[in-house]
């Protein structure tokens, strides 16, 4: 399996698996995409039902990081999901009523989603760097609205061969979540806030990684930059196992019938995880509707209603901060997928000098081919979360609100038809503690650290044990920057010992 980057028009530059996980972002600022989309059959469907999710990890990213073997990957895939890291399994169902099941990916080391992705990818990383003969050491560098970050401090930390820094929003982030990241240890890892908000963030690592003059000084220490956003197919392609994991689930439960098509609904910011959904769909997966959830930076549902994207507008920091994004990135990739490189990079052209474009007719009849769109205000997420605490005695984070209000209003517009939807549940409720409390009293509550005793007093629900261990955590990192690509290179290289 060869990769391209989105923008590469003649396909002149082929990379392996290995070279594109371990590059993260192509020269030309585009994403690498694999050359085709394997298929999966409904008979390997049934094969996966019976396995473990370590076997249908490594079953599935075979398909798509062919210059690994499968020991290799069922290696990594065992290192990543074991009990110690999900105590709770690495992807459960949950049920709620007869229409919804709740897929929890919350239940590893730093409680969100993005450990599906993270414990998984610093082995694939390490091997790539074998794979390729890389001589020099990676410099991971992270642009974050809160839980990637942490998650990839994690994932790496204290990693051969490796060093991570992670830009952050100061204000943009949970209480929670800034603690996780500041206090994380490891002697490679460095954490600084800006002066911005994580569009800024992911706007100045961008361009640290588009300049040849930085990768060339990089390079004279024995650096060479890659990253652990989803930009990177090694963090995304992990992720789409959890989709097809969930079938198989349902199969194993008689929830559903083999071909029964699912609905999924994913909130999202990025793109990155409803892509993942897409690509299992595309491979085979009975899927009917792809359902994008946003919050109340609703671009992703303005897009995919009118195809047109416009990133000049206001930009609100919401109880969701996670989804806090006007510039989603792995829309790239889908534009590629559908429209093909050229128009990508026009389209991604006008992007960056307008901060609008707008697909043809025929590539938007394309995407609502497969997607819907909705979202909700901040009144309407925190009535999700006191609703279904109310009916179901099942508490959810802010995101997983956002999207189960999106899920819901699908099932009420398709009553007639409406199979399974499976709503990606994103973080624990205990990150975002403050806003689920005053979700269900009604009334504010003080963002600290004591928050999650009284939620836990209120719903009589588990405290995650990693979340419950950062009360007496060591603040390590207090340093904030501006937001210019010049700050945040200063500070980097500040953290590498280069001057």
């Amino acid at each position: 399996m060869k990769y391209y980057s989105t923008r590469d028009t003649k396909k002149l530059y082929p990379l392996s698996s290995a070279q594109a996980i371990k590059q993260g972002i192509a020269p030309d600022k585009g994403l690498y995409m694999p050359e085709e989309i394997p298929t999966l059959s409904h008979d390997e469907i049934c094969e996966l039902v019976g396995m473990s999710y370590t076997e249908r990890a490594a079953h599935i990213l075979g398909k798509f990081l062919t210059d690994y073997t499968y020991e290799e990957l069922y290696s990594c895939a065992n290192k990543a999901y074991s009990y110690v890291k999900f105590p709770g399994g690495a992807a459960p169902l949950t049920a709620l009523g007869d229409t919804h099941r709740i897929l929890e990916l919350w239940h590893g080391p730093t409680c969100a989603f993005k450990d599906m992705a993270l414990q998984i990818m610093p082995h694939l990383v390490s091997l790539a760097l074998d794979k390729t003969g890389e001589k020099n050491d990676a410099f991971i560098l992270v642009a974050t609205s809160g839980d990637t970050g942490k998650a990839a401090l994690e994932g790496y930390a204290d990693a051969p061969r490796v060093k991570i820094m992670v830009f952050y929003p100061q204000d943009g982030v949970s209480d929670m979540q800034k603690l996780q990241m500041t206090s994380q240890t490891g002697e490679n890892v460095f954490v600084c806030a800006i002066n911005g908000n994580f569009d800024d963030a992911q706007t100045g690592v961008k361009q640290i990684f588009a300049d040849d003059t930085v990768a060339n000084k990089l390079s004279e220490h024995g650096i060479f930059l890659s990253s652990a956003n989803s930009i990177n197919w090694g963090r995304l392609a992990p992720q789409i196992v959890y989709y097809v994991s969930a079938y198989c689930d349902l199969l194993k439960e008689e929830d559903i019938a083999l071909g029964d098509k699912i609905n999924i609904c994913v909130p999202t910011g990025n793109f990155g995880n409803i892509f993942a959904a897409f690509i299992a769909k595309k491979m085979g997966l009975p899927v009917n509707k792809l359902i994008c959830a946003s919050n109340k930076n609703n671009i992703l549902t303005d897009f995919i209603k009118t195809g047109t994207y416009d990133r000049n507008r206001e930009f609100f920091t919401t109880m969701s901060p996670s989804m806090d994004i006007l510039i989603s990135s792995n829309l790239e990739r889908l534009l590629y997928y559908i429209a093909g490189p050229e128009k990508t990079k026009e389209y991604m052209e006008k992007l960056s000098s307008d901060g609008c474009y707008t697909v043809d007719k025929d590539v938007l009849d394309i995407i609502n081919e497969h997607f819907c769109a909705d979202f909700s205000t901040e009144t309407q997420c925190a009535q999700t979360i006191k609703d279904t605490f109310d009916e179901y005695s099942y508490l959810v984070d802010t995101h997983t609100a956002v999207a189960l209000c999106a899920a819901e209003k699908f099932k009420q517009d398709n009553q007639t038809n409406c199979s399974r939807i499976v709503t990606a549940s994103t973080a624990s409720p205990y990150k975002f503690a403050a806003d689920v409390l005053a979700s269900l009293t009604g009334n504010d509550c003080q963002s600290s650290f004591e928050v999650i005793y009284k939620l836990n007093e209120l719903t009589d629900t588990e405290i995650p044990l990693p979340l419950k261990k950062l009360e007496n955590a060591e603040v390590r990192f207090k340093g904030c920057t501006d937001k210019t690509k010049q700050a945040m290179l200063s500070a980097a290289y500040k953290f590498l010992g280069i001057e």
